[in-house]
């Protein structure tokens, strides 16, 4: 369908839109339902997007002219787009030079994403918390054992650098990012980029509720002996002492875990 007085940038937004879609070319019929219609659309472009046919920073269409053009309604092709948000493959830009451009999900969507979800679970105690532990424990000891093997003199820089000394310097915020940085940092040097998006989630929902709990000077102490530990193995390439290290640092913080898991479930409120 064509599209009368576009404005310059959506005009060449959608001659690059028709030619991505001469191979992919979307067919909807006068009785497909609205939801069927959005469904399509998004994954037309999502296609598009993975395949190479709309390349990063590559301007979509406004939502009217994407409407016209895939003959759907202008809420039609808005939840489409809005799919397309969701899953990290396009951005919205304001400003004089706005519009909505193609780009490409990173790690860091991709764990949050992840931690959005397993957080709701296990609010909803969908999880448990001992499945949240296995999970730690089954990603994050084989980690910081690949992590003895691949490491660099930059993972271990960066590892050196996040461990907190946590008696000495800032509050329990500041210390929860060290912390996080440290095991951040583990799964970067493991050289396995799926670990880091998988474990990062896990760890984050587990030591938001320590964080939470006021734990004292001697706990912090330990976390930064242990982090030095298993900082230790990794330099010295040791994976069996990583891999120990880890797994000996995960059981101390079990019991931890489990008091304030329990308390925060005895203080919600009850419907």
């Amino acid at each position: 369908m064509s599209v009368p007085t576009l404005r310059k940038d959506d005009a060449a937004a959608l001659l690059g839109l028709r030619l991505a879609l001469a191979d992919h070319r979307l067919g909807t019929s006068a009785g497909d339902s609205p939801a069927s219609a959005y469904e399509q659309i998004a994954e037309t472009l999502r296609t598009l997007v993975l395949s190479g046919a709309l390349a990063h920073g590559a301007r979509l269409p406004t939502e009217a002219t994407l409407a016209a053009e895939f003959g759907v309604s202008r809420a039609t092709a808005r939840e489409a787009i809005r799919m397309l948000g969701a899953q990290g493959l396009i951005v919205a830009v304001k400003g004089a030079h706005g519009g909505t451009y193609v780009t490409r999900p990173s790690l860091d969507f991709a764990s949050q994403l992840l931690q959005a979800n397993v957080s709701l679970l296990a609010d909803l105690d969908d999880i448990t918390l001992d499945e949240l532990l296995e999970a730690r424990r089954l990603i994050e000891v084989p980690a910081a054992r690949l992590a003895a093997r691949r490491r660099t003199e930059h993972d271990l820089v960066r590892l050196g650098g996040a461990i907190s000394d946590a008696v000495h310097e800032g509050g329990e915020n500041e210390r929860f990012l060290v912390n996080a940085g440290f095991h951040t940092n583990v799964m970067a040097a493991s050289g396995n980029a799926l670990l880091e998006v998988a474990a990062l989630p896990v760890y984050t929902v587990l030591q938001k509720s320590l964080a939470r709990s006021g734990l004292d000077a001697g706990f912090s102490r330990r976390i930064d002996t242990d982090h030095r530990g298993i900082t230790d193995a990794i330099a010295r390439g040791d994976e069996d002492g990583a891999g120990q290290a880890m797994d000996e640092h995960l059981a101390y913080l079990t019991p931890h875990y489990r008091r304030v898991w329990r308390l925060a479930r005895e203080r919600r409120p009850r419907v």
